[in-house]
């Protein structure tokens, strides 16, 4: 397993908002077979692999591809996976909603765990917050699908998403690039590196400024706030110092910071409001508030990855990352001038993360194990201000975890076809949290200066509902505890039919840590672990090196789904309950299949197809009933094509693309937020000089205008015999909607050396 000194080590990416720490030694471009298809190398089993040769269904998507589609976040990723869900959430530009085969978490306040993972060169990101991550310097992303708890443990009930950063060449290398588009768009990313001793220690650097303005605005806000409503501001630096001693050690240290000043999204009135004067907008990207429309996620992390080659059989790796993130932002539910339900809020989280990872590769026979620890420490405090009732209920506190595992997998050759691959992982957590819930009179805004323990001035403070009485005075005064442990396996055989055909079948497990309610008004125990058991038959096939089809049938049984329900008071629907419980399980079968077909060597299609069929039993103790999965449409469709030209001024790619999205529900407790079926078409074309020095690309995005939600809010009280809304929480009919991005067209011109 020794590695070609420079050749196969990888350098940090410049991306926003990401960890960026232990880089698989592996990341390569794809490499053109003898006709037509690209073999394409993913690390989804934490080696490097042909994609062909994987039982597991995941999606790659290299970095050309990202270029020349002008993919530059994220969410965009949705399009190309099957049954996969990647979308901004509410309040900010930078909060990921994910879900993948209908298992996922759209909350994004402390405590609550993300049902899918996302992972920057296999360290963890823990918190939604800033995950709407845009892409620069990257090698590939990989989606993989269904549960994955035995390599990546908990939290990847519905699968993961893993950045793949570039390598570093070892040569001195400078990327200047900007970017010019609808909204008034002006972006700018350098990258670049040195080396500062010959073969042996290289510095990286990159910077990115990404600016728009807003696809709407604020009608009402305060006096002297900025009305621009979904807007961007987003900087990030990054510094990288890579140490090739020999040829058998490799170290990387890397820093990143990014802020994200965007000004707080506005949802759009769905309903007039009763109590003031706020008309339904004419545009879908216009709000009002009665809040500062100012808006933060900070995010700053070092990291540290230690690789050494042992032999050519055996190589050990340490990855250590440690993060901070801070977010102080303004949510106003009620979109109105007036404070009828505003929620300014801080939320503040650190982790440290250590793995140690062996991988072995011998004759027909092959090991990844590991040893992991994960602290993290995640608080937060907002006040719900009801101005209609002139009181404001805060609530505060935080919810610490610490988790430690052990893991192996092995793939072991049965016979010259078949092959077995065994593994499993041991998980044990321990969780403490505070919550601090009450109402203060009057108007409150979050203490800017709020620690661990959250207090405020004598006679200000609200009283803790959830902890323990460590004194026996009667009042709860410290935080409250639990652990779970779990043993998540995984078992699946392979048979290599021939070169260019496997079939695979597979059983395996994951689960999403228990947790207790941050929004908890009484005494309640913590919820229990999500358990996610998924069988899988798979074939992926080579057809004359023109035809790829990788098909996938699924099962996945979700048991212990958390939900909180929230239920109103049924004397006064004005007063909120909030119960966090194991409100559910579901049941979700389906089909992915994603083919390619190189028509000539200029010529070539893709299309990605997903399908759902998903059953929701709810749990009779709960009272509101649920009536379906959230972001879980029962088909999506991706077809597009590509075609590349040659000239004498350079090579000039094409790429057309349409995308469906079925209908989908946003909330699991109601219907009234749904979206229903859209398409869009994407266009692009994209230039390089002969040299290769100069580039530019040329993308249209969302053509036909498609308005479709993403996210939103809805307190209402019921609904009339005439179908108008009786007011909720706050006093007012609170229904709003937030939406993807409008049409778009950008013109990006880079030049690199």
């Amino acid at each position: 397993m020794k590695h070609m000194k420079l050749s196969n080590r990888t350098s940090c990416a410049l991306a926003v908002a990401a960890s960026l720490a232990s880089v698989p030694a592996v990341a390569q471009e794809p490499e053109k077979a003898a006709k037509g298809l690209e073999r394409i190398e993913v690390t989804a089993r934490k080696t490097v692999e042909s994609l062909q040769e994987v039982p597991v269904a995941v999606t790659s998507i290299g970095a050309m591809e990202l270029a020349e589609k002008g993919i530059s976040v994220l969410t965009e990723v949705q399009q190309f996976s099957p049954n996969t869900t990647l979308q901004t959430s509410r309040g900010t530009n930078s909060t990921l909603t994910a879900f993948i085969r209908g298992v996922g978490q759209q909350d994004p306040l402390w405590g609550y765990e993300p049902g899918v993972g996302i992972y920057i060169d296999d360290v963890y990101m823990a918190r939604p917050q800033g995950a709407v991550l845009d892409l620069l310097d990257v090698q590939r992303i990989e989606v993989l699908r269904g549960p994955q708890g035995t390599l990546y443990g908990k939290n990847t009930v519905g699968g993961a998403v893993k950045y793949v950063t570039k390598e570093m060449s070892g040569g001195t290398e400078f990327n200047a690039e900007a970017t010019v588009g609808s909204f008034s768009q002006r972006d700018i990313k350098l990258t670049g590196q040195i080396p500062l001793i010959e073969d042996k220690l290289f510095l990286g650097f990159g910077y990115g400024d990404l600016n728009r303005d807003g696809f709407g605005t604020f009608l009402v806000a305060p006096n002297g706030e900025d009305k621009e409503n979904y807007n961007k501001d987003i900087k990030a630096a990054r510094v990288t110092l890579e140490f090739h001693p020999s040829d058998d050690w490799f170290m990387r240290l890397n820093w990143d910071k990014t802020t994200d000043d965007s000004n707080a999204k506005g949802g759009y009135r769905l309903v007039p409001s009763l109590l003031t004067d706020a008309p339904i907008p004419d545009n879908k990207y216009d709000s009002y508030t009665s809040l500062p429309t100012w808006n933060k996620v900070e995010l700053e992390g070092i990291s540290l990855m230690v690789n050494w080659d042992v032999n050519d059989d055996l190589s050990l790796k340490y990855i250590g990352a440690s993060r901070k993130s801070d977010s102080p932002t303004n949510i106003d539910f009620d979109n109105t001038g007036i404070n009828l339900f505003d929620v300014p809020a801080v939320y503040d989280d650190e982790n440290t993360s250590h793995e140690l990872q062996a991988n072995y590769q011998g004759e027909g026979f092959s090991l990844v194990g590991g040893l992991y620890a994960y602290d993290s420490e995640s608080c937060g405090v907002f006040d719900a201000i009801l101005g209609g009732l002139g009181v404001t209920l805060e609530t505060a506190g935080c919810n610490n975890s610490e988790a430690y595992a052990a893991y192996a997998q092995s793939s072991i050759d049965i016979s010259e076809k078949l092959s077995l691959t065994v593994g499993a992982r041991y998980t044990k957590e321990e969780k403490e949290a505070s919550v601090y819930y009450g109402f203060l009179p009057g108007v409150a805004y979050p203490n800017s200066d709020w620690v661990e323990g959250y207090t405020r001035a004598p006679g200000t403070g609200v009283p803790m509902s959830l902890g323990v009485d460590s004194d026996g005075d009667g009042v709860l005064d410290a935080p409250k505890t639990a652990s779970w442990n779990r043993f998540t396996p995984r078992i699946g055989v392979e048979y290599q039919m021939d070169r260019d055909t496997m079939f695979y079948a597979s059983y395996s497990q994951g689960f999403k840590s228990g947790t207790f309610n941050p929004r908890a008004s009484a005494n309640e125990e913590a919820a229990d672990p999500e358990v996610a058991d998924s069988v899988e038959f798979g074939m992926k096939k080579d057809w004359n090196q023109q035809w790829r089809t990788n098909v996938t049938l699924f099962w996945l049984n979700h048991k212990d789904r958390q939900y909180i329900v929230v239920e109103p008071d049924p004397n006064d629907p004005t007063i909120l309950g909030q119960n966090l419980g194991n409100a559910a399980k579901s049941k979700v079968k389906g089909l992915e299949a994603e083919m390619t077909y190189v028509a000539t060597d200029n010529l070539s299609f893709d299309l990605a197809l997903g399908y759902m069929d998903a059953e929701l039993e709810q749990d009779e103790s709960i009272g509101t009933p649920l009536v379906g999965l959230s972001n879980t449409p029962d088909y999506t469709i991706s077809l597009a094509a590509k075609y590349a030209l040659d000239t004498d001024f350079g090579p000039v790619v094409f790429n057309g693309g349409y995308y469906y999205r079925d209908d989908y529900l946003l909330f699991e407790d109601n219907a009234i937020l749904k979206q229903d079926g859209y398409g869009m078409v994407n266009l692009s074309v994209s230039w390089e000089s002969v040299e290769g020095n100069w580039y530019a690309g040329l993308h249209a995005k969302n053509l036909t205008d498609e308005e479709y939600m993403v996210g939103g809010y809805s307190f209402v009280g019921g609904i009339n015999p005439d179908g108008s809304y009786l007011p909720g929480f706050g006093g007012d009919t609170t229904l709003a909607a937030y939406y993807g991005d409008p049409r778009t067209i950008s013109l990006t011109v880079g030049y690199r050396f």
